[in-house]
């Protein structure tokens, strides 16, 4: 028994050296990749008021001009959801804003009422039972995400930022910032329906350590980066890869 809880303690430390090892490889690349275009990524602590008018000033636009041109795609997602299961067309949940201020998102629902986890804690997984059948298709072309565009306007949320968290969202299985405490910088700009990580591929469950830390890592880069131009490459790479090459997920 003694023989066997040592050789185990032993594994679990070497998969952790080895995460580590492939995390610092990670950073040494993304490292290596900004200095090449540091002229698209400078480094500051704190937004001027001009580009914080500029970036308001996308948002409304970019959020009247989607809600009025997808308003018959909206319309008919919201049919579909009413009449396919019983429960409210919308869902909402709190999640941390501006400053870690927590606010209502709105998301088209895609799961069964009574099985809803409405704290969002728990993550959904492949093949989940929760997900109601158009719930996949909205969850695979991330159209469950177009009703945020109400949160933009009412200015809750960017077009561009860290993706909204829920307070107490797991990371390896323990909460976020308790795993790494620079977790709550993420949250020195409002959220965004898509940002830096999400269009360098780290989306979906963060249960294990190195896509835990990348997608935090990611996020800490945009709040010191953010600019017009970042949002404005970050816009373009998420309309190419969700509706040109159907890579949602």
């Amino acid at each position: 028994m003694t023989n066997d809880t040592v050789t185990n303690d032993a594994d679990d430390h070497c998969r952790h050296d080895i995460v580590l090892a492939e995390y610092a490889n990670w950073q040494r690349r993304l490292k290596r990749k900004l200095v090449s275009t540091s002229h698209a990524f400078p480094k500051r602590t704190s937004c001027p008021l001009v580009q914080r008018i500029l970036k308001r000033s996308v948002d409304l636009f970019g959020a009247t001009a989607g809600l009025a041109l997808l308003f018959p795609l909206l319309a008919t997602v919201a049919l579909i959801i009413k009449m396919s299961s019983p429960g409210p067309v919308f869902f909402r949940q709190k999640r941390y804003g501006l400053n870690g201020i927590p606010f209502t998102i709105f998301k088209f629902r895609t799961m069964h009422v009574h099985l809803c986890d409405a704290s969002g804690v728990a993550q959904t997984v492949a093949n989940d039972p929760r997900i109601t059948p158009i719930g996949f298709f909205l969850r695979k072309s991330n159209f469950d995400e177009l009703p945020q565009l109400i949160n933009v306007l009412k200015g809750d949320m960017s077009l561009v930022g860290p993706r909204p968290h829920v307070p107490g969202m797991l990371a390896v299985g323990v909460p976020y910032e308790i795993f790494d405490q620079r977790y709550m910088g993420r949250h020195h700009v409002r959220p965004g329906i898509t940002g830096l990580a999400q269009v360098n591929g780290c989306r979906g469950e963060t249960k294990t350590e190195l896509s835990a830390r990348m997608r935090l890592e990611y996020d800490l880069i945009y709040v010191q980066a953010q600019s017009f131009w970042l949002d404005a490459t970050i816009l373009v790479k998420t309309i190419v890869r969700e509706f040109f090459k159907g890579s949602g997920s």
